[in-house]
């Protein structure tokens, strides 16, 4: 399996799972988001829509790097990127935080980032990587091309 392939679909993986793993099936990290109790219901439908939304993405970016051909395997780059860098932008609106105050203690920072905006930041250099390596590859030339 080429590098371009086995980065997008470790991606494609980490994307399809990661959110509901984290909101809603790890205990410690689900208190903090779907139950949590001081979240209003509002914001747990939105955390719900973001966790649909996410295997969505995951998996239709597994089926695209599934594909021979260089515009699914960029496609499936386009896609998986979506929620990363949804999960960055969001930092740039008024009072968003990557944690709530009383998680704080219990809030994990790589290098002085958010684990989770850590994670997105690395997850998209991999979608950088792939993409550089897609459009580099002479082979995923020819088979965008056919004859």
């Amino acid at each position: 399996m080429p590098l371009p392939r086995i980065l997008i679909t470790a991606v494609a993986v980490i994307t399809t799972v990661g959110a509901v793993l984290a909101d809603l099936v790890i205990p410690d990290l689900a208190a903090q988001h779907a139950f949590n109790p001081a979240w209003p219901p509002h914001a747990k439908f939105h955390d719900a829509q973001y966790m649909v939304m996410t295997v969505l993405l995951g998996l239709t970016g597994l089926v695209l790097a599934a594909r021979p051909d260089r515009a699914g395997r960029l496609s499936a780059i386009a896609i998986l990127a979506t929620p990363w860098l949804g999960m960055i932008g969001a930092l740039l609106f008024p009072d968003t935080a990557t944690h709530d105050p009383e998680f704080a203690d219990q809030t994990v920072f790589v290098l002085g980032l958010h684990g989770q905006v850590f994670m997105a930041i690395v997850l998209l250099l991999a979608l950088l990587v792939a993409a550089a390596a897609t459009l580099r590859s002479p082979a995923a030339a020819r088979h965008s091309h056919p004859r």
